[in-house]
């Protein structure tokens, strides 16, 4: 299975350009979508689930034509928006059971079975009595997961799901998109760098509607190994660091920035050597002066 973007760009009525000649092969398994908040990664995902039209380019999903086979791709698409509503006075189990029907599952006892399957996987069985407006914020992202699945999807879309989870809740829904990654295409967008180190073998960061890197998050952080440089500072040097390096992170420690810095050379004796991580590869494309692409 595979998923060819090619040469996609949007612009709204209001004249923001949401996606730039984007280009993305994205093939079985987790692949991350980093970016921060009005990145354009909600427009790619609502173009990708066939909820916007393009204004130019191609999508493909193996075979079918994701921009004018429509019908066939919402056949075999689970989609998890970055906000979705539910009924707060009906269970679970009732609502997963009317989507089923609205799903096409219109025999009662493989409808059964189905949602009973789901409630296992999301680990919502035992709660599934219980009304969706009593469930927590994971509980409902999990929620959102169970139907997503109920028509067996191959190509399964999620948009900021561990956004606002506790870390027991976050490691739950971690648990489960691992699970769903092995034998479908998922799509994950976030701007969690911890979320796509965690679960992703493949992923791009966009920022400005724009790919600024494809690859594999390990090669990534491979690329800057020795590149990054950090050192405590006064509050008041802030401005001529800035001006003077290529400061991609600055973080209060003690009252004080320690900031990064990407460089090909230690910026200077004062400044200590930084093991790579994929926060840095992130913030060195997002803040930074990279241009490289991985091979």
């Amino acid at each position: 299975m595979e998923l060819k973007i090619t040469n996609l760009s949007k612009t709204y009525s209001n004249g923001v350009q949401a996606l730039k000649n984007v280009n993305l092969t994205i093939s079985s398994g987790m692949f991350g979508l980093l970016g921060p908040n009005g990145a354009g990664k909600s427009s790619l995902m609502r173009t990708i689930a066939t909820l916007q039209e393009p204004d130019e380019g191609s999508i493909t999903f193996d075979n079918l034509n994701v921009l004018t086979q429509k019908e066939e791709v919402r056949k075999i698409l689970g989609y998890l928006p970055q906000e979705f509503g539910v009924y707060p006075k009906i269970s679970a189990e009732v609502l997963l059971d009317h989507l089923a029907v609205l799903k096409g599952v219109n025999n009662k006892k493989e409808r059964k079975e189905l949602v009973k399957a789901l409630l296992h996987k999301t680990n919502l069985y035992d709660a599934r009595k219980k009304n969706l407006g009593g469930y927590s914020g994971g509980m409902k992202q999990r929620f959102g997961i169970a139907q997503a699945l109920l028509s067996n999807p191959k190509l399964i879309i999620v948009d900021e799901p561990t956004a606002g989870l506790d870390p027991a809740e976050r490691n739950r829904f971690h648990n489960l998109l691992s699970e769903l990654g092995e034998n479908t295409v998922v799509i994950l967008s976030t701007h969690i760098v911890e979320d796509v180190k965690e679960l992703c073998t493949n992923m791009a960061i966009i920022n400005k509607g724009q790919v600024l890197l494809e690859g594999n998050p390990l090669k990534a952080i491979d690329e800057i190994a020795g590149k990054v440089w950090r050192k405590t500072i006064e509050k008041t040097e802030l401005e001529a660091y800035r001006a003077q390096y290529n400061v991609i992170t600055e973080k209060m420690i003690a009252g004080k920035p320690l900031i990064h810095v990407y460089s090909d050379l230690q910026p200077d004796s004062s400044f200590q050597g930084v093991e790579a991580d994929l926060e840095d590869v992130y913030f060195s494309y997002i803040f930074g002066n990279t241009s490289k692409e991985l091979a």
